[in-house]
């Protein structure tokens, strides 16, 4: 599965949001599994979306042929725009499917990892931070994706704000020292996620 991270800075929120529900033009496409994002909860005027395809072949496919049409809607209503395309490694908890319904957030971390760590940044992810998430009340489902760089993106939905919040209080620091993040990690940026349920596809 190919995970798409788009990030952009909406400067007209009414055009913008009228143009996000063209989007629902995704439904007929070959290959495509699901869309959902919403505002930034720290970054005003922010916007994170994540798109789910079969494969990179689907994805690729896709923009040639249709992205621009269904994109004209949104023209001059953001700028700033990012795209960055994961390909995924493994579900955080169990079963991940790119639904939205049931939740509230999403938390994603976008790490650049040393090339001489990657391998201990993937197993850390899978013994420590994975059955730390999946354990944790109020967490739904996520995902674990990769691309050049090497660059990784965790991504996990939550069903109220409130939980994750409690997750991070009790748990990141001491997670985050057990699995060494310090020395894997060269960067890191992430954010939450306010879902606007109108804008799932």
């Amino acid at each position: 599965m190919l995970v798409k991270w788009i990030r952009c800075t909406v400067v007209d929120r009414r055009g913008f949001e009228r143009g996000q529900r063209k989007w629902a033009g995704l439904l007929g496409e070959p290959g495509f599994r699901g869309q959902g994002g919403g505002w930034s909860r720290a970054r005003p005027g922010v916007v994170h979306l994540f798109g789910f395809w079969e494969s990179r072949s689907f994805y690729d496919s896709f923009m040639a042929r249709s992205h621009d049409r269904l994109a004209a809607a949104q023209a001059g209503t953001f700028r700033n725009v990012q795209v960055r395309l994961f390909e995924h490694r493994f579900d955080v908890k169990v079963g991940f499917r790119p639904q939205f319904g049931d939740a509230d957030v999403m938390r994603f971390a976008h790490c650049r990892v040393h090339e001489d760590r990657v391998e201990h940044f993937t197993l850390m992810q899978e013994k420590v931070w994975n059955p730390a998430m999946a354990g944790s009340p109020g967490m739904l489902r996520g995902v674990f994706g990769e691309a050049p760089g090497p660059e990784f993106l965790v991504l996990s939905m939550w069903n109220s704000g409130a939980e994750h919040g409690k997750y991070r209080e009790d748990r990141v620091e001491r997670l985050a020292l057990r699995a060494q993040t310090e020395a894997d990690v060269a960067a890191i940026t992430g954010d939450v996620v306010q879902i606007e349920q109108a804008w799932t596809v």
